[in-house]
């Protein structure tokens, strides 16, 4: 995936479970990777969490198009050639005892990218989903990708509802032959990591890493998804 054709662009879902841990292997990871855009899940939150993460972006030629605010457990991360309009945070509703979640999202050189992080309870994931088609998704009229850590294995209703969003999303992973286990990141058994890409962005190719960083970066492994950009 390293030789990319011109209108390409490249998108890769990261959860960075909070820059607590392996800094440097993170780093490695997404440099190696070189996404366009990267959407994060997990960025580093508090006092100093929006900092430490325009520090991790420098480090790895990136810039912070969305992070922290509304966004909350989410962020979007877009390298400097690339056009970046409409970039937002949206809070999702909360209960006592939940994470304070949120979405993501940016216009990056005309497709609309919602990075989503959802929750371990069903009941959650699904309110959050419908708020998101809704909001997001539902009667946009340019190209679509949606990429996050849905907490939930291929062929759930949070894949379901995604996937039928905006005219209809297929999973990258699957068409550019890379449906492969994502969590734990060690050995992992699970797929809830995920790129949904609409008709107007053929999949070019797309991979879950697995070099030797990718196993002590993070409790994910990400996904990087090529597609190619419509003629403008």
């Amino acid at each position: 995936m390293d030789a990319r054709e011109v209108g390409t662009l490249r998108v890769m879902t990261y959860n960075l479970r909070g820059l607590r841990e392996e800094v440097d292997a993170l780093v490695e990871v997404v440099r190696t990777a070189r996404p366009d855009v990267l959407a994060v899940q997990e960025p580093p939150r508090g006092l100093t969490g929006r900092a430490r993460l325009r520090r991790f972006a420098a480090r790895t030629g990136l810039r912070v198009a969305v992070g922290g605010g509304g966004a909350r457990t989410t962020a979007l991360l877009v390298v400097p050639h690339r056009s970046v309009r409409e970039a937002a945070g949206m809070r999702l509703p909360w209960r006592v005892g939940l994470t304070r979640r949120g979405v993501a999202t940016a216009r990056v050189d005309g497709v609309r990218v919602v990075v989503v992080h959802l929750g371990l309870r069903a009941a959650e994931r699904a309110r959050h989903v419908d708020l998101v088609t809704r909001r997001l998704l539902r009667g946009e009229d340019g190209p679509v990708v949606v990429a996050g850590d849905l907490n939930e294995r291929p062929g759930g209703p949070s894949w379901h509802a995604l996937g039928g969003a905006a005219g209809g999303l297929q999973d990258a992973a699957t068409a550019g032959d890379a449906d492969q286990p994502t969590y734990p990141a060690d050995v992992p058994r699970l797929r809830i990591d995920v790129v949904l890409v609409d008709g107007r962005l053929p999949v070019l190719g797309a991979q879950v890493p697995d070099h030797a960083a990718v196993g002590v970066a993070s409790d994910h492994r990400p996904l990087v998804v090529d597609v190619h950009l419509p003629e403008p």
